[in-house]
């Protein structure tokens, strides 16, 4: 199989402009070296790709970027696969490549089949991802959907990158708040007013005929066996929407193996604790938090923020100092940030390894109308009911249409739909069009054994313009998956989908594959180009958990 950490079309192009650009800063001793980047001319008259390299290496030269553009061209222009080089403007450089350089994608993304794209991170890492973490005094919801999907396609996206990846979900189930939920079911049974801040919703009058709960049970106690029935569903609303974890961690087997004080003694050692008002405190301001934060109440008990000292020593623990600790929070989370930074530093780790991503929310629109909901007093959608709705391909995809760091509307009613204004719909369909050119060349008895190896050579016609944009955006998906790997940002793979769907709708409108006037070596190239096509996209629509249906 082709080796894609090695070597693609696009990859090596670019990997050879960068030396190029290297030797160049060298030789003028500038005091660094751009990185390289190719994109697409809008005006397709102008080359297939393009880069301003030289506009960012002249400053660094103190050099006329036009001059430094010149000689890039002319380094480049003995590349193979090169047609030409030219330079426009102040300095950007236009590079036109050969068809035959174009056919080899297609035959490494035939080769490596689900390899493709895979390995493209120079330096993979254990990293140790978090997410989810959802409160388990409640049935999983509808927007927690949105963080399963997130993480659990950024965890197949790091692994495909080359990183070794855990995932954990950490279950925050010690404290007053399970109490509450504790006498929040016993009122359910007594038919007492639900305490101040109690849980509500028909859920915790299920849970208490479930529990089979009585008026004389101890709320702590009815609380504990309440969230372990939460978590068991929770399990199974995770399974639902395919979203795996190695670990589920529990907040009170870190307080109940007396990990948590031993977090706090281990902090104090270090140094950066005090006593204020008979409360411990960790000197968290010293790296950048906005106050220092308490570890141990007043009355003795350990903060919740212990609970997280605690919990990162035990990951650092077992997945080692050098490792990567990826928190994926919530919207109300960003004080998170600095905390466990400067938890991270007063243990002892690099704060740098430490890394917290926040998710913003989503909204859930239906007849035009956001709907409102709140966990707490049971007004929400479950998880599980939006997947029943509008099933686990259209939450995993559509959760992963905007950026993490951008809130989301999620339309229930375009999620619905059976056509092309539904995205995920319109990824699938574009799979199945692929399989089935497949299939009725294959039943007109016109589909050629496919040499690979000649696919490059045996060139009788110039490729059409929609077929070079397909066979393009094939060689663009390592480099899609390096980057969402490298910025934590799975959402490309669902724009890089759609604009493969687009641009197979275009090669099937424009480029007919078999039939009596089309030559045999054109009919093996298309043919192969969407075998290509149809493996990459299944490839992506599987690093982000969805399916890839043959027919529709």
């Amino acid at each position: 199989m082709a080796d894609t950490t090695e070597f693609t079309a696009l990859r090596g192009l670019r990997s050879a402009l960068q030396s190029i650009v290297d030797d160049l800063a060298r030789a003028g001793n500038a005091a660094g070296t751009p990185k390289v980047e190719l994109e697409r001319p809008r005006d397709e008259s102008h080359g297939d790709y393009a880069t301003n390299a030289a506009l960012l290496l002249a400053p660094l030269l103190q050099t006329n970027p036009r001059a430094v553009a010149e000689q890039i061209a002319e380094a480049a222009g003995t590349l193979p696969g090169v047609t030409s080089i030219t330079v426009a403007g102040p300095g950007f450089i236009n590079v036109t490549m050969q068809d035959a350089w174009f056919l080899e994608t297609v035959q490494s993304a035939l080769e490596a089949g689900d390899t493709f794209g895979s390995n493209v991170i120079a330096h993979p890492e254990p990293i140790l991802l978090e997410f989810v973490s959802a409160n388990p005094l409640g049935p999983l919801v509808a927007a927690s959907a949105r963080h399963a999907a997130y993480g659990d396609s950024l965890a197949r996206v790091l692994r495909h990158a080359g990183h070794e990846v855990a995932t954990e979900y950490y279950v925050n189930d010690a404290g007053r708040q399970v109490e509450l939920f504790g006498r929040s079911i016993l009122a359910r049974v007594t038919g007492a007013d639900i305490p101040q801040d109690g849980y509500e919703g028909a859920y915790v009058v299920d849970l208490a005929a479930e529990l089979g709960a009585t008026a004389t049970d101890d709320p702590d106690e009815l609380g504990r066996r309440g969230v372990a029935k939460m978590v068991e569903a929770i399990h199974g609303s995770l399974d639902k929407l395919g979203a795996h974890f190695d670990r589920f961690q529990s907040e009170r087997e870190l307080h109940d193996a007396g990990k948590v004080l031993a977090g706090v003694e281990t902090v104090r050692a270090a140094g950066p604790i005090y006593e204020d008002d008979g409360a411990t405190l960790l000197r968290t301001t010293t790296w950048g938090d906005d106050r220092d934060r308490a570890v141990i109440r007043g009355n003795g008990i350990p903060t919740y923020f212990a609970a997280d000292i605690a919990y990162m020593v035990d990951k650092f623990a077992r997945v080692g100092d050098g490792a990567r600790l990826i928190y994926v929070l919530g919207a109300d989370h960003h004080g998170f940030i600095g905390r466990l930074k400067a938890v991270s530093q007063a243990l002892g780790f690099d704060p740098e390894h430490v890394e917290i991503v926040i998710m913003q929310m989503v909204n859930f629109v239906e007849g035009g109308e956001q709907k409102q909901m709140s966990k707490r007093k049971g007004t929400f959608v479950s998880s599980d009911e939006l997947v029943d709705r509008i099933g686990v391909d259209a939450t995993r995809f559509l959760m992963l249409q905007r950026s993490h760091d951008q809130s989301l509307d999620l339309d229930l009613d375009l999620a619905e739909q059976q056509n092309d204004t539904n995205p995920v719909f319109y990824v699938q369909y574009a799979h199945a069009r692929l399989a089935s050119i497949r299939r009725k060349v294959e039943a007109e008895g016109g589909a050629p054994e496919i040499d690979l190896a000649a696919l490059a050579t045996d060139i009788s016609e110039p490729l059409h313009p929609s077929e070079k944009r397909l066979v393009k955006r094939l060689g663009d998906f390592p480099i899609v998956i390096a980057e969402a790997a490298e910025r934590r940002q799975p959402h490309r793979l669902f724009h890089y989908a759609q604009d493969l769907a687009s641009d197979v709708a275009k090669f099937y409108r424009d480029c007919r594959v078999a039939g009596d006037e089309i030559p045999a070596d054109v009919t093996a190239r298309r043919l192969a180009t969407c075998d290509a096509a149809r493996s990459v996209l299944k490839l992506n629509l599987q690093l982000v958990g969805v399916s890839a249906p043959d027919r529709m």
